[in-house]
């Protein structure tokens, strides 16, 4: 194990361990065995070092995704991907409270790579009309729901006790951005109950938006060599409009 390698482990692990999450540079090095210069040249300052825990990280968390071949409903790898990141963080206290610390501001490829992931199974979701948003604003709402409450349950667990409270969480978002079964494609309109217009309106609209992000899917996967490249940048803008509006 090369000395990088060594003051690296030596931090995680005191990050793993402390009571707030953070670590002196005089306690790696009395635990890694090595003088401050040595640290100093392998990480530059106490910054270069943890971010480099973050980045381990981050990488950790990504290999759990990328364990996982994707299965046959992207909503089962949705749920799946949900409860990963939320047991990844009550595993994983100090380090996942770091990882998401805004003093962290540039992420490092895993943490993109992640999000990638994510976009994918929701542009899977969106390729067969199961997706009211376009994968993107989808993925930033789920996302940022995810990392809320990973964080409230690590940083306060004397107050979020109750172990269903991610579960209702990811259910309540799941059903703010999947569209609801029987509105996808072929689906006959709702309006043709007419006592019920504001429920047809509301069904409507719903249809429209996960055709919209179907199509748009559906085109980002196998883009249409009918268009123009000026067309294509229109009919994605008018698409994700129809998707992304309230």
């Amino acid at each position: 194990m090369s000395t990088r390698e060594r003051i690296l482990e030596v931090a995680a692990d005191l990050v793993a361990r402390s009571a707030n999450g953070d670590v002196s540079v005089r306690a790696v090095c009395e635990a890694a065995g090595v003088g401050a210069p040595a640290l100093y040249r392998n990480f530059g300052d106490k910054e270069g070092l943890l971010s480099a825990v973050v980045d381990q990280g981050f990488d950790t968390y990504l290999a759990t995704k990328k364990h996982h071949s994707p299965r046959a409903d992207p909503v089962e790898d949705l749920r799946d991907g949900w409860d990963s990141h939320v047991d990844f963080a009550l595993r994983n206290p100090n380090r996942y409270r770091l990882m998401n610390s805004p003093a962290m501001r540039t992420p490092p490829g895993a943490a993109l790579e992640s999000h990638r992931i994510l976009e994918r199974d929701l542009g899977r979701a969106a390729a067969r009309g199961g997706l009211r948003l376009t994968p993107e604003l989808a993925a930033q709402v789920v996302m940022s729901a995810n990392v809320g409450v990973a964080l409230m349950l690590v940083s306060r667990p004397s107050t979020f006790t109750d172990p269903s409270t991610s579960r209702r969480v990811r259910d309540a978002v799941h059903a703010a951005v999947l569209a609801p079964e029987g509105t996808g494609p072929g689906t006959a309109s709702a309006d043709d109950s007419p006592d019920e217009s504001d429920g047809a309106d509301s069904a409507d609209r719903t249809q429209v938006a996960s055709a919209a992000a179907r199509l748009g899917a559906l085109l980002h996967r196998s883009p249409s060599s009918v268009l123009s490249t000026t067309e294509a940048a229109l009919m994605t803008e008018w698409l994700n409009r129809l998707s992304n509006t309230p």
